[in-house]
């Protein structure tokens, strides 16, 4: 029997109470979570971006979930829902120029952190204290980030289990998708806005054709332009 509107509503208020009961117990109780997530680490060209949230249980942001579990249209639904119902978020940036400096794990970690270090900022700026002893970062994945002066746990699909770091996943996936469309209207014949920089095999023929730019990762093309 199809549910109505109401009762998928009201289903996924029961599913996102169960999320942030288990964020709790991961978190061990602590009453600050920051959720950390990344997105862009793979693809061939454009920065690699991270996320950081702080929820508010009593703000309801319904349907999180692993950003490449929600469709686009959704995910910019929710994404301004994060922005404007979350006690506070950051974003982190690595270049391309950045990730072919210091390698992809390495840039993604910047990225982390500075994503970190700016919604610890707004946290602070909008009067709330980030006790160092009640306060946990949860970052997706199975390792912690180094710089980070925080206790930390790795959650392994964590964007799917714990809603800071599903809010977290969603920030990092839009803002980066939004990124790569705006390349898209400088460079249109990479078809970017499609495929977002991923190795398709579409996309892999128009850089032998028509070479590279500024956007590109240099250090993910070695076995592309030999």
């Amino acid at each position: 029997m199809t549910m109505t509107k109401e009762e998928r509503v009201e289903a996924e208020r029961i599913r996102l109470a169960g999320m942030f009961e288990d964020q709790y117990e991961i978190a061990d109780r602590a009453q600050i979570v920051f959720g950390v997530d990344e997105a862009g680490r793979g693809p061939l060209c454009g920065p690699v971006v991270a996320g950081c949230c702080i929820l508010d249980k009593g703000r309801e942001i319904l349907w999180l979930n692993d950003s490449k579990k929600i469709s686009e249209k959704k995910r910019e639904l929710i994404y301004e829902d994060v922005v404007n119902n979350s006690l506070a978020y950051g974003i982190g940036i690595a270049s391309p120029e950045r990730i072919d400096e210091i390698n992809i794990l390495n840039a993604t970690y910047e990225a982390m952190r500075d994503a970190y270090e700016n919604c610890r900022r707004m946290y602070a700026e909008r009067g709330y204290n980030a006790d160092e002893a009640d306060t946990v970062v949860l970052v997706d994945g199975n390792k912690t980030v180094p710089g980070i002066m925080c206790r930390q746990t790795a959650v392994v699909k964590g964007d799917a289990k714990c809603p800071s770091i599903s809010a977290a996943s969603i920030l990092a996936k839009v803002t980066r998708d939004r990124m790569m469309i705006e390349y898209d209207k400088e460079h249109p014949e990479y078809g970017i806005a499609k495929h977002k920089g991923y190795g398709t095999k579409e996309h892999i023929e128009a850089i032998r054709k028509y070479g590279v730019t500024d956007i590109y990762r240099m250090s993910f093309l070695k076995n592309i332009l030999k």
